[in-house]
């Protein structure tokens, strides 16, 4: 029987024009040797194979060629050329570094390059993976392969240029090969199967060159073994099935599904991936590709970035369609924020079907009717209704973001979603949270009407009665439209003071009867902070809410404040339980609190 050899050695590049994907490096070796401006070290630099030791042993073919072609080729017909064919040249030199890597290996090597080439020009020694070699080791090698013989041509490669001392990269010409684009794979292995006769589908093709992560070499040995499970046949199916790929029409299929806002077709396609073993974590990593995919195929200036066949790109730019911007960038980071947390749940699959889960209530939501601007009655009783605005306000202006109609509440606005991961889980201001630009409270002063300014600025200690705006009506409100407008005033002030912000989404305010808005901090300096600003909050709710009945009561939560001082008189006084005597100090020396 004829001995069997692999892809990756048979069609080993044996010329710069056969090398695939490293054009710029290729071109340069051919211009050094055409222009006679050889170094006497070179170091290629890149991730497993795309090249590096092949690109090594051409360039050490070519510049001993005897007989150079037009094109700077070897002509592989000179006695130089032939020996290296058939591997009986003794003027190339081929290390490994992992097992030749001590002070000893170096110093046998050094004693080589003493020795002129029999045949050619240059005596060249490649070392690969050089990166292996002991610190001695290296240090060993400095002088030598910074002045060898004129006759000796050093060619390092190695996948892991960080770990070469800086003094070898400084003496050496340093080439970064690239990794293989998708593309160039996929026309080498239509160029093989060509030659060996073998049926190969562009779809199959594209997934070998995908799960090559642009190695070559890893592309070749997954060739051949689909070749083997196929008897020849590289289709895409054989290829999915031999390689455990998730097939692409679940993600399109899913993506429907999250669009329709089918929730029941979603779990049920999970559960067929599940029951057919593919992992979880790999499934939502694909899916999140696929939105990723989908995101490019919607303009056509990034449609290059596809890496797919011509069939599966035509099912994208068709779905592409139908798939909002906004619901794509939600879908990268809803899979995002599962791809992160993976590993951390407890009940992995629950945790892959919650992000699904929500993935079709993205769909649901792109369902809703449009916010409309008209003014509606609120609702005290009644959930606020939550609603998607398909197409973005402007930002509201400085003279027009309190301004509200004096003669109705203001209608429940549509939430957008935002960032909660600074509330309290157990807060009801989550589900009320919105999209609102931060602003100076000097300008929330000055958006008041003129004569509350001007009553604030004569006193800035007045009760809550006595800043009341007869031109607001008694309206009652709802606790869900309070919290809305309590978490408004919050973001407005987060800009410039993020404190007074996490006090104020800290817990959430309970009216009462009477209109009375109470609100619990933790400590002194809590407290002190929101009295700065009740003038300011109690307006605002009042103008927003349409009531001038709103007050508000701040009150310490004494639990809360035993467990940590916070204010320096409490500090001092927790310190002078322990030690009584620094009341005495305290006394003596007229100290007083900052």
């Amino acid at each position: 029987m004829e001995n069997f050899i692999v892809s990756a050695r048979k069609y080993r590049p044996d010329s710069f024009d056969s090398v695939v994907g490293q054009p710029s490096i290729t071109t340069t070796l051919k211009n050094a040797i055409k222009n006679a401006q050889l170094a006497h070290a070179y170091l290629f630099c890149g991730p497993r194979g795309v090249g590096k030791t092949t690109c090594a042993r051409i360039f050490a073919k070519t510049i001993n060629c005897s007989n150079i072609t037009s094109q700077t080729e070897a002509c592989n017909q000179c006695e130089s050329c032939l020996s290296f064919n058939q591997n009986r040249a003794f003027n190339i030199h081929e290390l490994d570094g992992a097992s030749n890597n001590s002070v000893d290996d170096i110093r046998n090597l050094i004693d080589q390059t003493r020795i002129p080439p029999q045949i050619g020009k240059y005596s060249i020694y490649i070392i690969d993976e050089v990166h292996m070699l002991s610190a001695s080791a290296f240090n060993a090698f400095l002088k030598t392969l910074e002045e060898p013989p004129s006759h000796a041509v050093f060619i390092l490669a190695t996948t892991e240029k960080h770990k070469i001392i800086p003094t070898i990269l400084s003496r050496c010409q340093i080439f970064d090969f690239n990794r293989i684009q998708i593309v160039d794979i996929v026309g080498y292995l239509e160029m093989i199967a060509s030659r060996e006769n073998v049926s190969a589908d562009p779809e199959g093709l594209n997934i070998i060159a995908q799960k090559a992560d642009g190695a070559m070499r890893d592309a070749l040995s997954i060739f051949d073994q689909i070749v083997s499970f196929s008897g020849g046949q590289v289709s895409y199916k054989n290829v999915i099935d031999n390689l455990n790929v998730l097939d692409y029409d679940y993600y399109f299929r899913l993506t429907d599904f999250f669009l329709e806002g089918n929730i029941s077709a979603v779990l049920n396609t999970f559960a067929e991936i599940l029951e057919n073993g593919f992992d979880a974590h790999h499934f939502i990593n694909g899916l999140a590709g696929h939105f990723r995919d989908l995101l490019v195929s919607r303009d056509p200036e990034t449609l290059q970035l596809l890496e797919v066949g011509a069939s599966i790109r035509e099912q994208y730019k068709k779905q592409a369609r139908s798939c909002s911007h906004e619901f794509l960038l939600s879908a990268l980071e809803i899979t995002g924020q599962c791809d992160l947390n993976y590993r951390l749940s407890r009940n992995q699959r629950l945790h892959v079907e919650l992000a699904l889960l929500q993935l079709a209530g993205l769909g649901k939501e792109k369902k809703k009717p449009e916010l409309t601007t008209k003014s509606t009655e609120a609702k005290p009783d009644s959930e606020p209704e939550l609603k998607t605005v398909t197409k973005p306000e402007p930002l509201p202006q400085k003279d027009s973001l309190p301004a509200q109609s004096k003669s109705t509440p203001e209608p429940k606005q549509a939430i957008e979603s935002g960032t909660t991961s600074s509330l309290p889980e157990n807060s009801r201001l989550r589900k009320n949270m919105e999209g609102m630009p931060s602003v100076s409270l000097k300008e929330l002063l000055k958006e008041k009407d003129p004569q509350d300014t001007d009553d604030l600025n004569e006193d800035t200690g007045s009760s809550d009665a006595e800043q009341t705006d007869p031109t607001i009506q008694d309206t009652d409100f709802s606790e869900e439209e309070l919290l809305t407008h309590w978490k408004k005033f919050a973001i407005m002030v987060r800009e410039e003071k993020p404190r007074l912000y996490s006090t104020l989404v800290a817990e959430d305010p309970i009216p009462d009867e009477n209109k009375t808005i109470a609100f619990e901090v933790s400590n002194k300096l809590q407290m002190e902070a929101i009295s700065d600003i009740k003038p300011e909050l109690v307006h605002f709710l009042r103008k927003q809410l349409n009531n001038n009945s709103i007050t508000l009561d701040i009150k310490i939560n004494e639990k809360e404040s035993e467990s940590k001082p916070y204010h320096p008189e409490e500090k001092f006084s927790r310190l002078a339980e322990k030690n009584p005597a620094l009341y005495g100090l305290k006394q003596d020396l007229s100290l007083d609190f900052e």
